[in-house]
């Protein structure tokens, strides 16, 4: 599975960007779809995760209810809306992939096997 992120760029505190991650396989049932954040001199954190099958999420309590994660079927790719951005929240973002699991899981890092390149997301305050 080839993950392919894109949409980052510089806003100011309080805007939105959306993050889309492009896949390259062609179904993903049984996948879950994640993305993590990695600031300078900090250790990668999940940010929102989804199943596919279902549309189950889950998000880190720090971006609950200004970030949605949502899927496209049809082209198999995965979005984060940002909306309400804050200086903290700058940070490289990656979208992640892994096949199987249980929801529990689906919030933890270890357990994700596919990454796409990061993708830089700068908010200025």
């Amino acid at each position: 599975v080839q993950l392919q992120a894109s949409g980052g760029g510089l806003v100011q505190a309080g805007g939105s960007l959306r993050l889309s991650c492009a896949a390259s396989r062609r179904t993903f049932n049984n996948y879950f779809m994640g993305w993590f954040r990695q600031a300078p001199g900090k250790e990668r954190e999940f940010v929102a995760a989804i199943r596919w099958s279902g549309g189950s999420t889950s998000y880190a309590d720090s971006v609950k209810g200004r970030f949605t994660i949502s899927r496209d079927n049809a082209k198999n790719t995965v979005y984060l809306q940002m909306d309400s951005l804050k200086p903290e929240d700058t940070a490289v973002y990656y979208c992640a992939a892994k096949s199987g699991g249980i929801t529990s899981t689906m919030r933890d890092i270890k357990t994700y096997n596919y990454w796409g390149q990061g993708t830089q997301v700068t908010v200025s305050s």
